[in-house]
């Protein structure tokens, strides 16, 4: 098949890089927003024919990278993770237009931003070893540019800077080591060299590669214990960069772990994917939890991101167990729902982080105890946001509610089974994911409903008006996506289908068939998204008539008085009087204290003329996450002791230095003989 479409993305993507760097600040921003579109829509298009022909896409050089060469191929597995990096990209770009006054509009932010697109465009075509890790370097350091932004002088951006450069060069450092060791031992570079001698890898260097990418993958899915960067950076990076963050860049360590668990080494023991799925109930949990119990709404948006590549990471872990108990069926079914969970997931956290930057722009703070009232000022956005809500709450007929009956159905129809792992596993999964379901709704209910509805709790909020016109229209896209992806998921399950089948091979692309009613082969589900999404909105109308219709009676009988709504029948309603966002979590934290471990900070004034009585008391709830404090604090701490005592090992003396050599060398000679 021609690859003229990676020449015209990468070409395009590099004139957005020098568009960026060169020109000046008053045609800057269009000029690397069209040519990013046109890398975009040129990925696209190879990456649909991809999909739809079933085709790999094949491009090499040997002149751009030397010794190794560029060596891509894009097949359909990798062509789903471009369309997604591409809708999402689009969008974004789109927002950035009228985004650019807020940030993001120097020369380094302008040229970084499409070179980051660009990068995660052509990633999931990289062939070979070298070739992918120049790609996730480049990721990775044009990433940490645009998380500094604009705002590295704020204390709290540099910290999340650092957090999250340390975390993603120790990733790369494990993924790095485990392609180098396949690599090594296949007599080649290439990702088709490493696949033909996969098999004749001893099953130690098979086990140890498939942890180390486990972990290096892991961090940049944002799966716990891995997780410490995205909480940091997520917040602190500009609306844009976020979405792109959320939205495409976490998905390629989903892609990776795919790359090489089941494209690279074709399968493994079940144990691998018990790894992957006690990672993914660790993370669903762990997200959900600090997400319903979060004040800041970006902060929020971050930990659901962790929540939901949980659940794909147990669609993964279920999906290999299958496999590997011989239930390709099922185990298609579990693939197909992981990357539906991948592409939903794209498009309503997009939307949630670009309409918290609208929010955001618009008032100037993310808590969401400051926030209230938005919905009748920024009637655009709320809307929007809601959609999002509606939709990573996993209520129908919105689009995350089809993946996740998908990965019950899954998880459900694969018991009963020999093996005693998974017959643990699975029951655990089904919990985890309705466990999670709940609290990632107590989080969004919060989130719309005391920073959208009510009464404005700030100057802030109160002042609060539409953003540009180009930001709602970017946000409105990944909107719209989720409602035609919740109506008629149907014009995306062939393209996964095809994708699973190269992931898991031996298996046949048509598990899910069917174009009004969801048929799962081999299981006894049925879905039929648009007849639910039409009964859904047929029961919305008659709703909206009877309320109606009451309302003219009500008007007719001058004796009833009419109050506003959750206001206890007051004739007074004040912002003071209703639930915060503290306050709504709080029963929450109560429940899993153990795990949150809040801290609470009580301040007492007292009047001036008595001690005895009070003027005011404050109260504070602050909630840090306990894998940094516990885990990753005391290892920092424990590297800056070990730095302090290394210094002594210093002291200019050139007879200590000597003798440092003299005993490096007989260690040496002693190792060697």
């Amino acid at each position: 098949m021609s690859n003229l479409s990676l020449v015209i993305a990468a070409t395009a993507g590099s004139v957005a890089v020098i568009a960026g760097a060169a020109l000046p600040r008053r045609t800057r921003v269009w000029a690397v927003v069209l040519s990013t579109w046109a890398s975009c829509a040129a990925a696209l298009t190879g990456s649909l024919i991809v999909l739809h022909t079933g085709r790999p896409m094949v491009l090499s050089s040997s002149q751009i990278l030397p010794l190794t060469g560029v060596h891509m191929v894009l097949d359909p597995l990798g062509a789903v993770f471009v369309v997604i990096t591409a809708v999402v990209a689009i969008a974004s770009t789109l927002y950035w237009i009228g985004y650019a006054g807020h940030g993001l509009s120097t020369r380094t932010a302008a040229a970084s931003l499409p070179l980051f697109i660009l990068s995660m465009l052509l990633l999931p075509a990289a062939g070979s070893v070298a070739t992918f890790l120049v790609l996730w370097e480049l990721m990775a350091v044009t990433s940490l540019i645009l998380v500094l932004g604009d705002q590295h002088e704020r204390a709290e951006t540099r910290s999340a800077g650092q957090w999250y450069a340390v975390m993603t060069h120790v990733g790369a450092a494990a993924i790095l080591l485990a392609l180098v060791l396949l690599s090594a031992h296949s007599g080649g570079q290439t990702f088709a060299a490493i696949r033909v001698h996969a098999h004749h890898l001893s099953p130690a260097l098979r086990n140890t590669a498939f942890l180390l990418a486990v972990i290096g993958f892991g961090s940049k899915a944002g799966a716990v214990p891995f997780h410490v960067w995205l909480p940091k950076a997520h917040p602190e990076a500009p609306s844009p960069v976020s979405a792109l963050l959320s939205g495409a860049m976490v998905n390629l360590g989903i892609y990776g772990i795919v790359l090489v668990g089941d494209r690279l080494l074709g399968g493994g023991p079940v144990w691998w994917w018990l790894v992957v799925m006690a990672l993914g109930i660790a993370s669903a949990l762990f997200g959900a939890l600090h997400a319903a119990t979060s004040t800041d709404l970006k902060r929020l948006l971050a930990y659901s991101t962790a929540d939901n590549m949980g659940l794909v990471l147990i669609g993964l872990g279920a999906s290999g167990m299958f496999a590997a108990t011989g239930h390709r069926t099922t185990a298609t079914v579990a693939m197909v729902a992981a990357l539906l969970l991948v592409v939903n997931h794209a498009a309503f956290k997009g939307s949630l982080f670009l309409s918290a930057g609208s929010v955001q722009v618009a008032t100037g703070v993310r808590d969401l105890d400051q926030l209230g009232g938005l919905m009748t000022r920024m009637p655009i956005t709320g809307a929007i946001f809601l959609v999002g809500a509606l939709s990573i709450a996993a209520l129908p007929p919105l689009n995350g509610f089809v993946s996740e009956w998908l990965l019950f159905q899954s998880l459900l129809h694969g018991l009963p089974t020999s093996s005693t792992a998974v017959a643990i596993a699975v029951p655990l999964g089904v919990a985890a994911l309705a466990l999670t379901g709940g609290l990632t709704l107590a989080a969004f209910v919060k989130a719309t409903g005391v920073g959208f509805l009510g009464r404005p709790r700030s100057p802030e909020a109160t002042a609060a008006h539409e953003v540009p016109r180009t930001m709602q229209i970017g946000t409105g896209l990944l909107a719209v996506a989720c409602v035609a992806l919740g109506v008629a998921p149907f014009i995306v399950l062939p393209a996964l289908g095809r994708a699973s089948q190269i992931a898991i091979p031996g298996t046949s692309a048509s598990v899910l068939r069917g174009s009004k009613y969801l048929h799962v082969a081999g299981l006894q589900g049925v879905l039929a998204p648009a007849l639910l999404a039409a009964s859904l909105v047929l029961a919305a109308v008659v709703v909206v008539a009877v309320r109606r219709l009451v309302h003219r009676r009500s008007m007719l009988t001058p004796s009833l008085r009419r109050a506003e709504p959750w206001g206890s029948g007051r004739e007074l309603q004040t912002a003071r009087m209703q639930y915060t966002a503290t306050s709504f979590a709080e029963p929450l934290q109560r429940v899993f204290d153990d795990v949150v471990h809040p801290d609470r900070d009580v301040d007492v004034d007292h009047v001036v003329e008595s001690r005895y009585y009070f003027e005011r008391i404050s109260v504070r709830t602050s909630i840090g996450d306990i894998i940094e404090n516990k885990l990753y604090r005391p290892a920092i701490r424990a590297v800056r002791w070990w730095g302090r005592q290394a210094r002594h090992l210093q002291n200019g003396s050139v007879h200590r230095y000597l003798a440092y050599g003299f005993v490096a060398l007989v260690l040496v000679l002693v190792v060697i003989t």
